[in-house]
């Protein structure tokens, strides 16, 4: 083979090797979806609340459905961290960024969860939990397919922006936020709201195939959550996905804000 043609072989392989090798890094950092779970840990939640909140998250996570559900998905693997949170300057991440592609990784982040103690802290602020979780979105390391954040509280947004803005903004970015409300009470305090699933509905959620699914009873909480989880991995259509709440009246976005306004002049 002449010296100039030899040249031009030893280029094009060099150039088809490098190809195929940064084709093949990118299929490794690619997931099907980038998942935050953010959890409200402000004291409007009973301490009993919380620990079913955990344990619902903890079981899901066991749950062969859900492994099914990520076995299932185009590239096998989703990537999911888990944030605690409730005033504005208040978001801890209780378990970081963790690729899991298989039932023992899933099962090992459901054991992140069970060993690490559950916070509590003053006020709630949803707009305050999205923008930390598009933060978080923003610095990992792998290519998702779909980025969702997934929030779940028991009162509205009451420090920190407006809500309504956080997740516009998040939404423009191409991130769809979903809801769990927590609604195993009886609205008696500064904090709770009544039709809480209404507010997450019209203030929270937002982005392509957002949904919602409200938790009235202790019992439901593991099987939502579980649910909940499964369809966000699935990436079922919209028409599939929501749970209709029907609003008698329009709802107040800023009804927690004016609350705590209110409540600080006094």
């Amino acid at each position: 083979m002449a010296p100039r043609l030899r040249s031009i072989v030893t280029i094009l392989s060099a150039a088809y090797l490098w190809t195929s090798l940064s084709v093949t890094a990118k299929a490794e950092t690619e997931v099907d979806l980038a998942l935050v779970l953010a959890v409200d840990v402000s004291r409007s939640m009973d301490p009993d609340e919380q620990e079913l909140q955990r344990q619902g998250f903890i079981e899901a996570f066991r749950s062969s459905l859900v492994h099914d559900a990520i076995h299932n998905g185009m590239l096998g693997r989703i990537a999911v961290t888990y944030v605690e949170w409730s005033g504005v300057d208040d978001q801890t991440v209780i378990v970081p960024w963790t690729v899991i592609g298989d039932s023992e990784g899933a099962i090992k982040f459901a054991d992140g969860l069970s060993q690490t103690p559950i916070g509590r802290i003053r006020r709630t602020s949803i707009s305050g939990a999205i923008d930390f979780s598009v933060q978080l979105l923003g610095e990992m390391d792998v290519e998702p397919m779909r980025r969702v954040i997934d929030i779940s509280g028991d009162g509205p947004n009451s420090s920190g922006r407006g809500v309504v803005k956080a997740r516009d903004e998040a939404v423009a970015r191409g991130i769809t936020i979903n809801g769990l409300p927590i609604m195993l009470k009886r609205p008696s305090g500064f904090g709770d709201m009544e039709n809480l699933d209404h507010y997450y509905r019209d203030c929270v959620i937002g982005g392509q195939g957002a949904f919602l699914i409200p938790v009235r009873e202790r019992h439901q909480f593991a099987e939502a959550i579980r649910t909940k989880i499964i369809r966000e991995i699935a990436g079922l259509p919209p028409q599939a996905q929501i749970e209709r709440v029907q609003a008698e009246a329009p709802v107040d976005c800023l009804a927690g804000e004016r609350r705590m306004y209110r409540w600080n002049r006094n």
